[in-house]
C-alpha cells in the first residue's frame, strides 16, 4: 500500500494578509510565509495524486480519468440556481469550489490538463483569470461554454469519467460513468491524508474556532439562535454557502434533535434557557473542519454533565494510536457513556450491563465519529481494501461511519454524546429495560436536550494530533 510521509506538520505562521487569486480560493488572511509553504505542500500533494491515480487506473483497465467539477442546478418552475457544490473528486485536484463546467484531464504520464469555464457574462460575475499559487501542475485551457470542454476530451482509449453524470456528455465521446473499480480504489486511498491535506483542515479548525468563540458569547448574551449564527458567521468571515455543512446552533431542547437546522428567532427569557449545542465547521481550500461543542447557561448538573463527558471525550482522543481498531474506539464511547448514566444516577445499572443491554444506544444513538476532509463525511469509512471489500459495522451499531483499522495520516471525528431525545426515550420507556431507569431525574433533563463534544483528530506516527483543541488554544 503506498504511504505519505507522515512526519508531524510544522508549526503555522501567524495569520497576515495575501492576493486571493479568486474570492472564494477560501486560502484568506494568511501572510507570505504561509502562502509559500501551503504552495510547496500543494504540489507534494499533487505528486501523491498523480501516484494515487496511476495506480487506480492501471487496475481497473483505464487511460485517462475526466473530472467534472458539476454543474449549477436551476429550482424547478424558476430561474434561480441551488448553490454550487463541487465534485469533491476535483476540487482534489484544484482548488476551486465555485466554477461549474470546470474539467480536469488526466492521462498517466502527461501534465493534468484543466478546462477551466470562464464564461463572457453580464448577468452573474464569472470566474477570475485562473492564476496564482495553484496553476503551475496544469496545463490550463480557458472556454467561454460548456460544450466547448468536448474538443478538448481524449478521443482515444478507454475513458473514465468521475462527477454527476449528463446525457449531453455523449457528445464528449465514449465515456466511462463512475466505474465502481476506479472509485473504490481512489476512495480506499483518501483516507491517507497529505500533509497539503491536513493543513487545510488544520486551517479550517482554526476559522471554525473562531465561530465558536463568537457563537458562545452571543449565547452567553442572551441571543437567539438565528443571532448566534450570524455571529458565527461574522467570526469565521464565511457565508452560509462556504460553510461545508448547514450549522447546527440548538438552544434547549432543541439540542436533542441530532441535525436540528432551524435558526428560530426567538429571544428567550434568561430562566428559559437552559442551554446550547452548537456543531459548526469551516472550509479551507474544499477541505471541512467538524467542531461540536455544549454549553451550560448556569453552574448546574447539567454544566457538570458537560465536564464529564468533555473529560470522557479526551479519553478517547487518548486511544486514537495507529493501529487502533475504530470500533473498538466506538465501543469505548458507550462504556464511557454507560460509566455516566451510572454516575449522575440516570441508569441504575452496572455499566457493562448498561451497555450490553444497548441502555446506553438510546442516549447515544449515532457513530463516535467518521473521517473528514474533502466532504464532512468522508469516503471510504467502510473499506477493507481497494477492490471495495467492506468492514461490517458492529451488531446494533447501525449508524458508525467508520469501521477501518486507524493509520498515521488519517484525519477523522471523534464525537460522543449523551442525549434525552423523546422518542428514543418513549421506546426505551416501553421496553424491558424501562426499569433500570431513573425516570424523574431523566424527565428533569429533558430541557437541556444533550451533549456532544466533537474534535478533529490526525493520526501520527506515535498517537495523533487535535487539530481542534489546539485551535481553541491558539484563541485563549
Amino acid at each position: 500500500m503506498f504511504n505519505i510521509d507522515g512526519s508531524p506538520s510544522p508549526a503555522r505562521p501567524a495569520p497576515g494578509g495575501s492576493k486571493l487569486p479568486h474570492s472564494r480560493y477560501i486560502l484568506r488572511a494568511m501572510d507570505a510565509a504561509f502562502s509559500e509553504k501551503i504552495a510547496t505542500l500543494y504540489r507534494a500533494h499533487i505528486t501523491v495524486l498523480k501516484l494515487r491515480h496511476d495506480r487506480a487506473l492501471d487496475a481497473a483497465g483505464f487511460d485517462h480519468a475526466v473530472i467534472f467539477a458539476g454543474a449549477q442546478h436551476v429550482a424547478f418552475l424558476d430561474d434561480m440556481g441551488y448553490p454550487f457544490k463541487v465534485n469533491p473528486h476535483f476540487k482534489y485536484w484544484v482548488p476551486i469550489v465555485d466554477n461549474p463546467h470546470c474539467v480536469l484531464v488526466y492521462t498517466p504520464g502527461v501534465k493534468p490538463r484543466l478546462i477551466y469555464h470562464q464564461p463572457v457574462d453580464y448577468w452573474h460575475k464569472p470566474a477570475g483569470p485562473p492564476e496564482g499559487w495553484w496553476t503551475a501542475p496544469f496545463d490550463i485551457e480557458v472556454i467561454a461554454k460548456p460544450e466547448d470542454a468536448a474538443k478538448l476530451i481524449p478521443k482515444s482509449g478507454r475513458i473514465a469519467f468521475i462527477g454527476e453524470w449528463d446525457d449531453s456528455f455523449k457528445a464528449w465521446g465514449k465515456l466511462e460513468s463512475n466505474p465502481p473499480s476506479l472509485l473504490n480504489r481512489l476512495h480506499f486511498d483518501r483516507a491517507w491524508k497529505t500533509e497539503y491535506e491536513i493543513e487545510c483542515i488544520r486551517a479550517a479548525n482554526e476559522t471554525g474556532a473562531r465561530g465558536h468563540k463568537a457563537a458562545e458569547k452571543a449565547f452567553r448574551a442572551g441571543e437567539s439562535e438565528y443571532e448566534i449564527h450570524l455571529a458565527y458567521l461574522r467570526a469565521a468571515s464565511t457565508t452560509e454557502d462556504e460553510l461545508p455543512y448547514g450549522n447546527i446552533i440548538a438552544v434547549n431542547d432543541n439540542a436533542a434533535v441530532l441535525h436540528y437546522y432551524h435558526h428560530d428567532r426567538n429571544v428567550l427569557d434568561k430562566k428559559e434557557r437552559h442551554s446550547f449545542l452548537i456543531d459548526a465547521g469551516a472550509s479551507y481550500n474544499g477541505y471541512a473542519s467538524d467542531i461540536t461543542r455544549t454549553y451550560s447557561q448556569r453552574r448546574d448538573e447539567f454544566a457538570e454533565l458537560i465536564k464529564a463527558v468533555d473529560k470522557a471525550q479526551l479519553e478517547l482522543c487518548d486511544a486514537v494510536v495507529p493501529k487502533a481498531n475504530y470500533p473498538d474506539i466506538h465501543m469505548m464511547a458507550h462504556r464511557k457513556v454507560a460509566e455516566l448514566l451510572k454516575e449522575f444516577k440516570f441508569v441504575d445499572l452496572d455499566p457493562d450491563a448498561i451497555v450490553e443491554k444497548r441502555i446506553s444506544s438510546t442516549f447515544l444513538p449515532h457513530g463516535v465519529g467518521h473521517y473528514l476532509g474533502l466532504q464532512v463525511h468522508d469516503v471510504g469509512g467502510f473499506q477493507k481494501d481497494p477492490e471495495g471489500t467492506t468492514i461490517p459495522k458492529p451488531e446494533g451499531h447501525p449508524y458508525l461511519r467508520l469501521t477501518r483499522v486507524v493509520e498515521p495520516s488519517h484525519v477523522f471525528t471523534i464525537e460522543p454524546g449523551l442525549y434525552f431525545i423523546e422518542p428514543l426515550l418513549a421506546e426505551l420507556r416501553k421496553s424491558e429495560n424501562a426499569k433500570y431507569v431513573k425516570w424523574k431525574k431523566v424527565d428533569s433533563f429533558r430541557k437541556f436536550g444533550g451533549i456532544r463534544i466533537e474534535d478533529n483528530v490526525v493520526v501520527t506516527d506515535n498517537g495523533h494530533d487535535n487539530l481542534t483543541r489546539e485551535a481553541f488554544a491558539a484563541l485563549a
